[in-house]
């Protein structure tokens, strides 16, 4: 299971690996570039599986 991710900003394009919280959804992020929060888009789970390089670790559970 992967539990880094790279976060990019739909708002300004600013990239950031971050590790993934492995118990919860993340359903906010404030981009440390723009400052803006982010959120899913509708019919995701949560910031990474919108915007990340991987899906959060409860989806890539569900799919194996």
């Amino acid at each position: 299971m992967e539990t880094k991710s790279v976060l990019t900003c739909p708002h300004c394009g600013h990239k950031e690996e971050l590790t993934m919280p492995t118990e919860t959804c993340q359903f906010f992020y404030t981009c440390s570039n723009c400052k803006k929060t982010i959120r899913p888009k509708d019919g995701d789970c949560c910031v990474f599986c919108s915007y990340g390089t991987n899906p959060c670790p409860s989806i890539q559970e569900a799919r194996q």
